[in-house]
């Protein structure tokens, strides 16, 4: 069966769109899975918002992850709940896709994503256009099957370097085949943008860990996310992250991942102690 909408597709049905502007849409997270990270609710308030933004320019161009200038992490998710995702469109042709969004559980909010920005690449280099838009016409429609998502990898990254409370080195290389790269994009093939946004902020996490005075820190949110560069598959990629600052209960530290000398990623994660 083919992993196209299966393997890393997060919207379900579109309950309104007004074309380029705002649309509303939901996701059941399947209950089969062990877990969805708040990453993965990040990505699927972006696909909400693409699906609106390819509708407005006859999906002849798709939007890919460029900047988001917030995310705010609410609350985790489980497997089995039902998201409602909003995004209010402030741009949408094809050059770019700009929005901000939210995703809410019976109300209660899961992310939010602030200034984000999604440039426009030609639709026919990643995906075929015409089965796009047939996607689009069942999630207006009668909306797609749930559940079929099978949760991804757990992903692990091996540690390089660490100054405890200061910085930290590590290396992630890319897996060569996955099932979600025949979702994103199926003519070519990118790591995507959200499952590295996990990775880092479990990186982060490790590093959390060695801050002065102990406790246990949680990423609350991320500001400053750059994404610049696409990941093929089997991609090597350096990881570095850095103490910026600690005030009280509160710290932000700087992370990216680099090929070779190159910076394909960037983002500051915001962590709050308990």
């Amino acid at each position: 069966m083919s992993e196209h909408f299966r393997a890393f597709s997060f919207v379900d049905r579109i309950l309104t769109d007004e074309v380029g502007k705002s649309i509303v849409g939901e996701y059941t997270i399947p209950s089969t899975i062990a877990s969805f990270p708040q990453s993965l609710v990040s990505e699927a308030i972006g696909q909400c918002a693409a699906m609106s933004s390819m509708k407005a320019v006859d999906f002849q161009f798709r939007p890919v992850a460029g900047i988001a200038g917030g995310v705010d992490f609410c609350r985790p998710v489980q497997p089995g709940e039902t998201l409602r995702l909003e995004a209010t469109l402030v741009k949408a042709d094809e050059e770019a896709v700009g929005y901000g969004g939210v995703a809410t559980v019976d109300g209660e909010p899961i992310v939010r994503l602030h200034d984000c920005l999604g440039p426009m690449v030609p639709m026919a280099e990643f995906d075929d256009p015409e089965a796009v838009r047939a996607r689009y016409d069942l999630l207006k429609g009668e909306g797609a099957e749930v559940g079929v998502f099978p949760g991804v990898p757990e992903f692990t990254f091996e540690t390089t370097g660490l100054v405890p409370g200061e910085s930290a080195e590590a290396f992630f290389q890319i897996p060569a085949t996955a099932p979600f790269f025949g979702d994103h994009f199926p003519r070519n093939p990118v790591f995507p943008g959200t499952l590295l946004m996990n990775l880092n902020l479990q990186f982060v996490s490790s590093l959390a860990e060695t801050l002065p005075g102990g406790g246990n820190w949680k990423a609350t949110g991320m500001s400053d996310v750059k994404l610049r560069a696409f990941m093929p598959p089997g991609e090597e990629l350096s990881l570095q992250a850095q103490v910026e600052e600690i005030e009280g209960d509160k710290a932000t530290i700087f992370v990216q991942s680099r090929k070779g000398k190159r910076r394909n990623s960037g983002a500051r994660v915001l962590l709050s102690r308990s």
